[in-house]
């Protein structure tokens, strides 16, 4: 029997957000007294959203969704997750907010979302559950307005080269492979002594994988940034910089790039 990759990565989502909502790294209390989710990255990029839409790709239970509403935006949220997209809507009802949020898989986006959008937005962890890259630049040009721009602040490729399920980084993964990793482990990201079992899907996508699928649906690339400080300290044996980002000790690598387009 054929494996539905997306509903394996569905159902373990649903988990997840039952554990992220509560975990410190989201901080879902502060968030709701007025804590920005937004990372310096994205809000360097997009500057002043007020009056424009947006569109967030993958957005889990919409804090940065929420955040950019928060900021001004007009904003609608997809994702995959029931239990996701659940939460999201009572945080944007209990903060009195008019954020849209969509249950559906990304690549289906233009199925259920038919306006256009100043901005279409996603970031970290986000392209690693797609199989392929092609489809998503395309829902993404169909979803921008002429002129409308496109960002994304990811993990750099080089990242999910390693396998982190010991507490080590031991590269393991090819920078283009095309084959799907599987992974079952207790815990996530988020909260690593939770006795949950996380099964995922997932797929490595170098840089020209990325930038292509993005340079063939018709979009400008603007710039491609790649950064040694992540906002994330979701590796093992970072540590903490003076601007409260994390890097890697030897810093040898990029741990996240940022890409911001223009639909011609």
């Amino acid at each position: 029997m054929k494996v539905d990759h997306f509903e394996v990565n569905r159902e373990t989502w649903n988990e997840k957000v039952k554990i992220h909502s509560k975990s410190e790294m989201y901080d879902l209390e502060a968030f709701k007294k007025g804590k920005s989710s937004l990372m310096p990255y994205e809000l360097n990029a997009l500057g002043d959203v007020k009056g424009k839409s947006l569109l967030h790709l993958q957005c889990h239970f919409g804090q940065d969704t929420l955040s950019w509403s928060r900021l001004g935006a007009k904003c609608v949220g997809v994702d995959l997750s029931d239990e996701g997209i659940k939460l999201a809507k009572s945080l944007n009802e209990a903060l009195n907010l008019d954020v849209e949020f969509i249950r559906c898989n990304v690549l289906d986006t233009s199925v259920y979302v038919k306006a256009t959008f100043d901005i279409v937005f996603t970031s970290y962890g986000v392209i690693g559950w797609l199989p392929d890259l092609k489809p998503w630049g395309q829902m993404i040009a169909e979803r921008l307005k002429k002129g409308g721009s496109f960002y994304m602040a990811e993990f750099h490729p080089i990242v999910w080269m390693f396998d982190y399920l010991d507490g080590k980084s031991v590269m393991k993964y090819g920078y283009m492979q095309d084959e799907a990793i599987y992974e079952e482990y207790e815990g996530t990201y988020a909260d690593e002594n939770s006795k949950m079992l996380s099964k995922e899907y997932g797929w490595n996508h170098g840089l020209s994988e990325v930038i292509n699928a993005l340079v063939e649906a018709g979009l400008k690339i603007d710039y491609l940034n790649e950064y040694d400080e992540s906002p994330y300290n979701v590796l093992p044996d970072l540590v903490e910089t003076t601007s409260g980002n994390y890097v890697t000790k030897d810093k040898l690598y990029p741990l996240i790039f940022e890409i911001k387009a223009t639909k011609l």
